[in-house]
């Protein structure tokens, strides 16, 4: 398998980048990610386990057993790459982002 194959092994799955795009800016809890990605909870649920399993992200316990998630060292590692699709995105037909 090659490093690319590997890697996508991880964070190839539909949500995962987003993920951990949106815990690069800093520890979120499960619902404000749910509220602000728009994702299916039970695929966040999914997501949420396979990055933790990989080593992505950890679970952060707060008060009254809730939970925030955050990226590892390994996870902040994927900004680099976050951002060049990020940049490579830009132009493509049909974005619509700002």
């Amino acid at each position: 398998m090659s490093n690319l194959a590997a890697a996508l092994d991880v964070v190839g799955s539909r949500w995962a980048l987003l993920i951990v795009e949106r815990l690069l800016d800093g520890p979120q809890r499960y619902g404000d990610l749910q509220r602000d990605l728009g994702v299916p909870t039970n695929m966040l649920a999914t997501r949420l386990r396979e990055l933790e399993a990989a080593g992505v992200l950890s679970r952060l316990p707060l008060r009254h057993n809730t939970r925030a998630y955050a990226l590892t060292d390994r996870g902040r590692a994927l900004g680099e790459a976050i951002n060049a699709l990020a940049r490579w995105g830009e132009d493509l037909p049909g974005n619509d982002a700002d």
